[in-house]
């Protein structure tokens, strides 16, 4: 048998029906999207909620918890919930305190709702290419530093896994930096985030994985990572990903907008490629044994892997 390999699911994102047609926002969509994208393969699933009146985003506990139980009574799964995206018009991103800004995941984290937490080291320059030709203005992606700590005292002090998405290579300094120094936060993963459509970062390409790697090694060892992205179609480098020992999300979240494929179907054909690349996907349970054993040599100092 082969390594075992993570499948997240992130199932709807911030973009509303207008730019990603296929994405659940109702409650009720949104639990039947992830469970089939759990009982299809994914581990892990991860998720934004909308208020169905707008059709926009909504951070709202009450919301998540809804949608977290309402899968969770159907499968295991690893849920976990997005963050307001600050200084974003896709998602009423206006800015706000550290504490707003996380009161739910501590809210969820207060009763037992999750095991990981979306907590992003930096900030990052959102810009379309399709925009930029056209010269109109992207936005910035605000992540300061105190919104990021609040979100890492969550995270130590529930036990709960920060989920770094790893815009930049200076997330991955400030994000192994941070976690040195605070040795009661769990485990990071290292969510390296691809680009096709927007600007930022890497486009999903073997070499360039293997320098968010080398930093990685250089800065914090061993960590769990896995790749992903926005406005990107991430499977052709599943291959590469399975070879080297790490994991994959999928899903309508980090698609081209557009995108004609279910969140199912993507976890599925993610599944048959990680198993014709010699890996075989990770059940829950296995994910939550791999991150126990990360946290135990993270918390004694020690690299991974």
């Amino acid at each position: 048998m082969g390594s075992k390999v993570w499948i997240e699911a992130a199932i709807n994102g911030p973009w509303g029906k207008a730019r990603q047609p296929g994405i659940p926002t109702s409650t009720k969509d949104i639990i039947a999207d992830g469970v089939a994208s759990a009982k299809a393969g994914a581990a892990i699933v991860h998720l934004h909620v909308y208020d169905e009146a707008t059709g926009q985003q909504k951070d709202d506990w009450q919301l998540y918890a809804a949608a977290i139980e309402g899968i969770r009574a159907q499968c295991d799964a690893i849920i976990y919930p997005t963050i307001p995206i600050a200084g974003s018009s896709y998602a009423n991103g206006a800015m706000k305190s550290a504490a707003e800004r996380y009161e739910h995941l501590e809210e969820l984290a207060k009763r037992g709702l999750v095991e990981w937490g979306v907590v992003d080291p930096g900030s990052c320059n959102f810009a379309r290419f399709s925009d930029v030709a056209k010269l109109v203005p992207g936005f910035v992606y605000q992540n300061p530093d105190d919104h990021f700590l609040e979100g890492m005292r969550i995270c130590a002090g529930y036990s709960i896994n920060p989920s770094y998405a790893i815009y930049e290579p200076g997330f991955t300094r400030m994000g192994a930096a941070s976690a040195n120094a605070m040795m009661k936060v769990p485990t990071p993963i290292y969510r390296f985030m691809f680009a096709e459509e927007f600007t930022f970062g890497f486009p999903p390409k073997p070499n360039h994985l293997d320098a968010h790697l080398g930093l990685l090694r250089e800065v914090a060892g061993g960590y769990p990572w896995m790749i992903a992205g926005l406005g990107v179609d991430i499977r052709p480098l599943i291959p590469a990903a399975v070879e080297r020992e790490g994991h994959v999300r999928v899903g309508l979240e980090d698609m081209p907008w557009g995108a004609s494929q279910s969140n199912r179907e993507l976890v599925e054909e993610a599944v048959q490629i990680i198993r014709k690349a010699g890996g075989e996907p990770a059940s829950a349970p296995e994910v939550r044994n791999a991150m126990k054993a990360a946290d135990g040599l993270h918390k004694r100092g020690k690299a991974i892997g």
